[in-house]
């Protein structure tokens, strides 16, 4: 389409004005009206859009309206309606906030590879994030704006609106400069926006190019379902084994695995990697040489711009050049000698790396949550999950907690506040800037006599806005926990089939959550493994049996959603533990920074209790109604779940077990359609994406600790595709 403006250059063509019955939007409309376009105003305000409308058919100019309530909904009916009006749609002109934005964009529209957007509210977020969205379709858009902030809608002023409409299909779109205050940008296809900070539009962040799998969860709101479909129900059985990529190291593997841009990074305790997803060839590997304490694990990197971001043991996050591997920067945020590490797959987002600390079964520890800006690792906030008191460390700018959470810990003077750790992955609502953070157990974990209370934000969701790091929200799930059941993985944003706007998740006690985002109740909690013993006391006397074990339940992976058959899948591990507690003088007794469970060890495997022998373990898979909480089927495996979970548009279901054995089933009825052994337990990443010109999978296997009795194994990529 040729934007190069001029007196009548628009003749016929077909537009779609949004916000067009307030002043600006009227006087955007009526420019394009005298340019001879043909114009459809959507708009909140009816009676303001009919004046309009008769005000100019009066002057004998071609006009409709669609009135809508100004939620995405309605928007999405009322642009339905401008479609079905125009016939076609030439140019989308959005004078509209945030929530309309995401509306449109969530709109399919008629000929959208013809459609531009021109932004004329001054709104730099959605106008920066909108450009791939449409570039990905191949239309342009015209951006007008002020200088004013990247967060937020940032509206410039009246006069300085209605000055770019007038000269808009001038100077314009002939791309020249505007007036003082106010820029303009044309991008089509191919363009680059000199210093254009990534920032996600609503939403935008949830739809990655369907053949990358580019953060942990696939997207950063975690709904681990994949848009690809040539590997489905129907060709499944020709699946083969294509190549694998071998670490060499024998380690509890867990890495989450991402692919972007033509290239799979995996990650182990010392090393990041970057290995060609077609053949499994490796572009580079990095190690990094320092003792870890405690086992070794990672549990994989984050992608943003061309950086590559992940934690290590030693309290740093590290972020690496994409292609080459160079290390650009290291920022410290905890303290080994404190108990401190970092084990959690960071989420980028919006020039932001979000990611916290574990471990929080150490005396003495305080869980923290940390945004680090992506370009040069410094410390944008810190938030305390539990308590902060005087003394404690601080890093960098402090997020607002309520101070109200202290009177949740009844401790003895000799009992510091412990715990709060946060150690598998997060989760972000990109158009309302809130990180979702899953909060783990209260410690000493066993002993609930030495911290009376309901031990905020221990075992939680606590939501904190993504740009201060401040308390929103938080939703516990066990204010009283003495099995260890933290609230374990990134819980996962989903709209049902029902219009429910719902947060999924499944800690370690063996439930399925799900959260209704427009009231904050939950609508539903569904037991997802064997749940037996759970309200007996644990005692310093004897021995107490309870399920799911302090090892059970939900593990580092969370659910997977398939808006297919609106089904949540959760893969559980079904394994008990057995307790006795040390008497309050012992556990009192712990060295700041040691382990401190309160439990009595008979052996160093008993660290976080006695587990049952692994003949008695087992997994599950649920597939659950997203809108009822009622499973739908399921299916129990001899070996525990604790790899990703995927659901896929072929209407599989994509999943492994600490057996090895790796799986696909279909999505609506749980049949098994394929499975194989691969070498070693299946604990990282299962992943799904397009390379070589076909759909592959990708299986992080080989997972070796003293804490789970499985097969000795090297970790592996094992990469998979049809024959």
């Amino acid at each position: 389409m040729d934007v190069t403006g001029g007196t009548g250059r628009l003749r016929g063509k077909q537009v779609l004005v949004t916000g067009g019955t307030s002043g600006i939007g009227f006087a955007v409309a009526r420019r394009f009206l005298r340019e001879g376009a043909r114009v459809v105003v959507t708009g909140r305000n009816q009676e303001l859009g009919m004046r309009a409308e008769v005000a100019l058919r009066d002057a004998g100019e071609s006009w409709f309206v669609a009135a809508d309530a100004g939620d995405p909904g309605a928007v999405a009916r009322s642009v339905d309606l401008a479609i079905e009006q125009l016939g076609t749609l030439d140019v989308l002109v959005n004078n509209a906030g945030i929530g309309v934005a995401a509306g449109l964009l969530r709109t399919p529209l008629a000929d959208y590879d013809r459609v531009m957007d021109v932004n004329v509210r001054g709104c730099f977020l959605y106008a920066q994030a909108a450009y791939p969205y449409l570039a990905r379709r191949r239309g342009c858009m015209i951006h007008i704006a002020s200088d004013a902030g990247i967060w937020g809608e940032q509206s410039i002023g009246l006069y300085s609106v209605s000055k770019a409409a007038v000269v808009m299909l001038g100077k314009m779109l002939a791309l020249e400069g505007g007036p003082d205050g106010v820029r303009s940008n044309v991008l089509c296809p191919g363009d680059t926006w000199p210093g254009m900070r990534h920032m996600a539009p609503p939403g935008e962040e949830d739809r990655p190019e369907s053949g990358n799998w580019p953060s942990y969860n696939r997207t950063v709101t975690s709904a681990r379902f994949s848009p690809l479909s040539q590997i489905n129900t129907h060709t499944v059985g020709s699946l083969k084994i294509l190549c694998s990529y071998d670490t060499k190291l024998r380690e509890s593997f867990q890495s989450g695995l991402i692919v972007v841009n033509g290239a799979l990074i995996g990650t182990t305790a010392l090393d990041t990697f970057s290995i060609d997803p077609a053949n499994c060839h490796e572009n580079w590997r990095v190690h990094e040489e320092y003792k870890p304490a405690g086992q070794k694990v990672n549990r994989g990197a984050a992608y943003l711009d061309g950086r590559v971001f992940r934690g290590f043991l030693d309290g740093q996050v590290r972020a690496y050049d994409f292609k080459s591997g160079s290390v650009l920067w290291k920022t410290a945020i905890a303290d080994p000698a404190r108990g401190e590490l970092i084990d959690a797959a960071p989420i980028a987002s919006q020039g932001l790396v979000f990611v916290g600390i574990a471990l929080g079964d150490v005396k003495g520890f305080k869980g923290r949550m940390y945004a680090l800006a992506a370009d040069t690792g410094r410390v944008v906030w810190e938030t305390y999950l539990v308590p902060k008191a005087e003394g404690d460390p601080s890093r960098g700018p402090a997020g607002t907690m309520p101070a109200s959470a202290a009177t949740t810990w009844r401790n003895a003077p000799d009992v510091p506040i412990s715990g709060g750790g946060t150690w598998t992955s997060y989760t972000l609502d990109p158009t309302a800037g809130r990180l979702y953070v899953p909060v783990g157990n209260p410690s000493p974990d066993f002993v609930l006599s030495l911290r009376e209370g309901n031990n905020l934000y221990t075992n939680s969701v606590v939501v904190l806005d993504a740009r201060s790091g401040s308390y929103i929200n938080h939703f516990q799930i066990s204010p009283r926990d003495w099995h260890d059941w933290d609230v374990s993985n990134a819980p996962a944003l989903i709209q049902t089939r029902g219009g429910k706007q719902l947060l999924s998740f499944t800690p370690k006690n063996g439930y399925l959550y799900g959260l209704d985002l427009a009231t904050g109740q939950f609508i539903y909690h569904s037991a997802v493994t064997r749940r037996d013993n759970s309200e007996t006391p644990l005692t310093v006397g004897s021995y107490t049996h309870f399920c799911p074990g302090a090892v059970g339940g939900g593990e580092w992976n969370g659910v997977a959603y398939d808006p297919q058959t609106n089904l949540i899948f959760s893969g559980e591990d079904d394994w008990c533990t057995t307790v006795k507690l040390q008497s309050d003088d012992q556990v009192k007794a712990a060295a700041n920074g040691a382990p401190w469970l309160g439990n009595v060890q008979d052996s160093p495997l008993d660290l976080f209790g006695r587990q049952d022998p692994h003949s008695q373990w087992a997994g599950w898979l649920y597939a659950t109604d997203a809108d009822t909480g009622q499973w739908k089927w399921r299916l129990k495996t001899n070996y525990p779940i604790l790899g990703g979970v995927t659901a896929t548009a072929g209407r599989l279901v994509l999943f492994g077990d600490m057996g090895g054995n790796f799986y696909a089933v279909d999505a609506s009825n749980g049949q098994r359609l394929w499975n194989t052994k691969l070498d070693g337990a299946i604990g990282g990443g299962v992943v799904t994406y397009s390379a070589g010109g076909s759909q592959k999978l990708a299986v992080a296997a080989g997972m070796t600790s003293i804490f789970w009795p499985t097969e000795q194994a090297t970790g592996r990529i094992v990469i998979l595709g049809l024959r």
